[in-house]
C-alpha cells in the first residue's frame, strides 16, 4: 500500500473512530448505529464495517480507556497525582471514557470493559497508598474520581458541571489524601 493510501486510511479511521467515540458516548451503545457513525464521519457504513469488522469491534477501540499515567511515589504524591488526572478528565471531556461509561448500563461488553480498565488502575495505584486497606482506598477513589467525571459531563449536575477543574480538585483534595493514606479509624476509638 502506498505512502499516500495508507495515510488516507489512516485519517478516514481516526475520523470514524471520533465518530464512534461521539456517538457511544452520546448515545450510548445500543442506540448508537453504524449508518449513524459512518454519517458523522463523512464515510460510508461499509467502510466503516471494513476498517472495524463490527460494531463490537468499532465500540471496543471507541471506548478504550485511555492510558493514564501510573500511579508513583508515596501516598501524598499519588493522592496529588489522582487529582491531577481527576482535573484533566473535567476539564476536556473524556470522550472514550464518557461512551464506555454511557454504553456500559445496556451493553455487556461496555460494563467488562469500565470493570477491567478500573480494576487495572485500582491495583496499580494501591501499591502506592497506605498499605492498610490499599484496595479499599485505591476503589473509592476510583469511585470518586468516575463520579465526578459522570456528574460534570452525563448528569451535568448543578455546580459540578459549570465549575473551574481546579475548583472542583481543591475541594476533594483533603478527601483524597484522607482516604490515600489517612488513618482509618473504627468506631471503637
Amino acid at each position: 500500500m502506498s505512502s499516500r493510501r495508507a495515510e488516507q486510511r489512516n485519517r478516514t479511521e481516526a475520523r470514524i473512530l471520533t465518530a464512534a467515540r461521539k456517538l457511544f458516548a452520546e448515545l450510548g451503545y445500543d442506540r448508537a448505529t453504524i449508518r449513524a457513525i459512518a454519517a458523522e464521519a463523512d464515510a460510508d457504513p461499509g467502510l466503516v464495517m471494513r476498517y472495524f469488522g463490527s460494531k463490537d469491534d468499532l465500540f471496543a477501540r471507541a471506548a478504550a480507556f485511555g492510558d493514564d499515567d501510573h500511579v508513583t511515589g508515596t501516598p501524598e504524591q499519588a493522592a496529588e497525582q489522582l487529582l491531577t488526572a481527576l482535573e484533566h478528565k473535567l476539564a476536556d471531556e473524556p470522550t472514550e471514557a464518557l461512551a464506555a461509561l454511557r454504553s456500559m448500563f445496556t451493553h455487556p461488553d461496555a460494563l467488562s470493559e469500565v470493570r477491567s480498565g478500573m480494576v487495572a488502575r485500582q491495583r496499580q495505584a494501591a501499591g502506592h497508598l497506605a498499605p492498610d486497606d490499599a484496595d479499599l482506598r485505591a476503589g473509592l477513589l476510583g469511585a470518586v474520581t468516575i463520579g465526578a467525571v459522570i456528574a460534570r459531563h452525563l448528569l451535568r449536575l448543578d455546580g459540578v458541571a459549570d465549575a473551574e477543574p481546579e475548583r472542583v480538585t481543591a475541594l476533594l483534595r483533603g478527601a483524597f489524601h484522607e482516604i490515600a493514606y489517612g488513618s482509618i479509624r473504627s468506631d471503637d476509638a
